[in-house]
């Protein structure tokens, strides 16, 4: 079992920038691929982003390419989501989840942190 805790949501304005953290414990963190995934009220949880065990290697979704960066400290078990630009439709709560797997698919991860929310406001 591998357990996930989110933490760093909050209100913030159009603009304003956010880092999400997700810490990890229970199984060897750097066996895992880890991604970011977030759900808006009425919508489907989307992914956001993955990164690979070791964290060479990332891939993200059009809709944050360029403004969202993701990163790991295998040291500190821990997963980061850096939001910058923040946007009101970036608004939802963000999971992250962690995954044997690649991880380029939600189906792949086995493993979901409880969320925290991020709100934007215009």
């Amino acid at each position: 079992q591998v357990q996930l805790v989110e933490s760093g949501g909050g209100l913030v304005q159009a603009g304003d920038s956010l880092r999400l953290s997700c810490a990890a414990s229970g199984r060897t963190f750097s066996n895992y691929a880890m991604g970011w995934f977030r759900q808006a009220p009425g919508k489907e949880r989307e992914f956001v982003g993955r990164i690979s065990r070791s964290g060479s290697v990332t891939y993200y979704a059009d809709s944050v390419k360029g403004r969202f960066t993701i990163s790991r400290d295998n040291a500190k078990n821990t997963v980061y989501l850096q939001m910058n630009t923040l946007k009101p439709e970036d608004t939802a709560v963000y999971y992250c989840a962690a995954t044997i797997k690649l991880g380029y698919s939600r189906n792949e991860y086995d493993y979901w942190g409880q969320g925290t929310q991020v709100t934007v406001s215009s």
